[in-house]
């Protein structure tokens, strides 16, 4: 596995559940840190006793609403990593505020677009010299997870060309996932260069907080998928949009 992952929104839902998993991989990361906004609040309890009995596990403040707690954060975390790169970003702090052209507002819209599209894009600005250095220093051949990587956590409801029409609504968050995919496809084009691969995933229709009881999968096998398919990312998927399964869904 990788040396040092930062995953986004880690103290509930899904990132909870991807640091947890990743903690206890067979060969864990030496350094993995949740980051969250309020870890000293209630939301942040399970997160903090997670944390208790797993040392590898570094809880860091983050609002990715808040340009200066991302750079905050980004200083602290290369404090802890001194010479050392980051390896794997996962933006996966997100929300959704549903509801149709009836119900959508401006101020939903923006509200909605900063934290799913721009705070994935400024959580990947301030780190990127971190993973510059993860993927310089890296022996790995080709692209990798293990190397460096940005993955932004979508959504098939962002996809056009899925576009499910039985589940028409939620305005806000599929055209912010939508957008995020845009991002993925930027940021592969500037970052493939110096070695930094990017991709898009989508979690499945999950039991969360956000996805409802209604949903098929746990978020256990969710994340059991996810970490599958992380772990062979390679040049091939480089710039691409994968489900929990691995299977490629189109833009």
């Amino acid at each position: 596995m990788q040396k040092a992952v930062l995953v986004t929104g880690a103290n509930r839902g899904l990132g909870l559940e991807l640091i947890r998993q990743l903690s206890q991989a067979e060969r864990p990361p030496r350094y993995l840190f949740a980051a969250c906004r309020e870890p000293e609040g209630a939301r942040g309890r399970d997160l903090k006793n997670l944390a208790k009995c797993v040392s590898n596990i570094k809880i860091v403040k983050m609002d990715v609403d808040d340009l200066d707690s991302i750079q905050a954060s980004a200083e602290e975390i290369q404090k802890v990593l001194k010479n050392d790169g980051l390896n794997l970003v996962i933006n996966n702090a997100g929300i959704n505020i549903n509801g149709g052209l009836n119900e959508v507002t401006p101020e939903i819209m923006m509200k909605t677009h900063k934290t799913n599209v721009v705070g994935p894009m400024m959580v990947t600005k301030a780190f990127l010299p971190a993973l510059l250095k993860a993927a310089h220093q890296s022996d790995e051949p080709g692209l990798s997870s293990k190397k460096a990587a940005v993955i932004n956590m979508s959504s098939i409801m962002g996809s056009v060309e899925s576009f499910n029409i039985e589940h028409g609504k939620a305005y806000a968050y599929r055209i912010s996932k939508a957008a995020l995919n845009m991002v993925t496809k930027c940021l592969t084009n500037e970052l493939t260069p110096h070695g930094i691969l990017c991709a898009s995933v989508h979690p499945g229709w999950v039991k969360t907080d956000m996805g409802g009881e209604k949903a098929p999968l746990t978020k256990e096998e969710s994340i059991q998928g996810l970490i599958r398919v992380l772990s062979k990312l390679s040049d091939n998927d480089n710039g691409s949009f994968l489900d929990w399964r691995g299977e490629r869904i189109l833009w």
